[in-house]
């Protein structure tokens, strides 16, 4: 027969922990966020479909993000045990510089129009983190505001060769100008890709008032007070627009770029160089030849060409076709700090994070951005320690296979 007595006070109250409660509704809501997964679902509720699908979704049927993301749930982790990893050094050089973690915040369009605070936010976070951010030609922050708000920050400019090469020369000097590191030549937008979920919303640049929208504003009314009562969407390089994204792209971008205009930056950029969009072995050899310093292997996130190649996949060739003599970022498909150690593992000197961030601004403005960074960085340190690593530059291909 069991004996039951009532507690004493002593022995309940190691058991009775009261948390001081959180009076700043941001923070209490990106406490609960754990995973990039949790930033996104919060992201989800907060913004507009529109909004949340342009930074959400793909081309055509999203076939090139899902493989993306597919192939490094293939990665098969290879462990060493019995390693000292009470240290984790996350630092690692990118452009010849140190980064405090092996990867870099993306070039990313309309920013502001995930959330008010927009490019000025990222550009922070990242200065107070120590890792490069890309400022987009298609962002909405100018190149002498974000470099403002960012003094001490690593900044790149990524370039988007206008049909006005005059107008592309000028965005080339405004960047130097303003104390740009590094350029970024984005290479694999010829036309606009079929995003079926912006074309389904009918989304505009700016988003237009109208019956449908009106009705998801009343359903997001911080996202729509802070959109019209702060300062109206402008470009980090032209004044305004009224379209669609794809009308965009078709109407200013130039589908004649070829490998000449990145002969005609490597004389005019004084800096490092990038090409960003690589998608096959020779290409990345060609651009190198012509002195990129870097190659990112992207598909765009999968939002140009649908059933493009699967970067992680393309990694070890592009590896062994042009070795040491530039280094390889990757992005597209990363979602968690496992997925860079992986990228870096199979061959990658860092990383490029877009959506990654993009989910945190949307959940939780700048407090959102740094969330979804020390989301990564812990997920980072503790793959790391797991596998038996405790330096960055130690990783290699025996830490991680491509099961597939």
């Amino acid at each position: 027969m069991v004996r039951r007595q009532l507690p004493r006070w002593s022995e309940l109250r190691p058991l009775l922990r009261v948390e001081p409660p959180q009076l700043n509704p941001t923070r209490r809501r990106l406490a609960r966020a754990h995973t990039i997964g949790d930033l996104r679902a919060i992201a989800r509720r907060r913004t507009p479909r529109a909004v949340f699908d342009y930074t959400d979704g793909a081309a055509e049927g999203e076939t090139s993000l899902r493989r993306a993301r597919q192939a490094f749930l293939d990665v098969e982790f290879r462990p060493s045990v019995l390693r000292d990893v009470s240290g984790v050094d996350t630092t690692t050089s990118v452009l010849g510089k140190p980064s405090a973690m092996p990867f870099s915040l993306a070039p990313t369009g309309f920013t502001r129009m995930m959330n008010h605070e927009g490019e000025s936010a990222v550009v922070r976070v990242a200065q107070r983190t120590g890792i490069p951010y890309g400022l987009s030609t298609m962002g909405t922050t100018s190149i002498e505001d974000t470099a403002t708000a960012g003094p001490a920050a690593r900044k790149w400019f990524q370039l988007y060769i206008w049909r006005d090469r005059a107008a592309s020369r000028d965005l080339v000097q405004r960047a130097q100008d303003a104390g740009y590191e590094a350029l970024i030549l984005t290479v694999d937008t010829p036309v606009g890709g079929a995003r079926l979920r912006d074309m389904r919303n009918g989304l505009t640049i700016p988003p237009a008032l109208s019956l449908k929208t009106i009705a998801d504003g009343a359903m997001h009314p911080a996202w729509w007070f802070n959109l019209l009562t702060t300062e109206p969407l402008s470009f980090a390089s032209f004044s305004r627009w009224e379209g669609t994204a794809a009308e965009l792209i078709n109407k200013m971008f130039d589908p004649s770029l070829n490998f000449s205009d990145v002969e005609w930056l490597r004389e005019a950029w004084d800096g490092p160089l990038i090409i960003k969009g690589l998608q096959n072995v020779s290409d990345a050899r060609r651009v190198v030849e012509l002195g990129a310093d870097a190659v990112i292997l992207s598909n765009h996130g999968g939002r140009q060409l649908d059933r493009a190649p699967t970067m992680l996949e393309l990694l070890p060739e592009v590896r062994e076709a042009i070795g040491d003599r530039a280094e390889i970022m990757l992005d597209t498909g990363i979602l968690s700090g496992a997925d860079i150690v992986a990228a870096l593992a199979l061959g990658a000197d860092s990383c490029l994070v877009g959506r990654a961030y993009l989910y945190g601004l949307m959940a939780g403005g700048e407090l959102g951005v740094q969330r979804a960074v020390d989301i990564l960085r812990t997920e980072v340190v503790r793959t790391m320690q797991l596998l038996g690593v405790s330096r960055v530059d130690d990783l290699n291909g025996s830490y991680a296979v491509l099961r597939r």
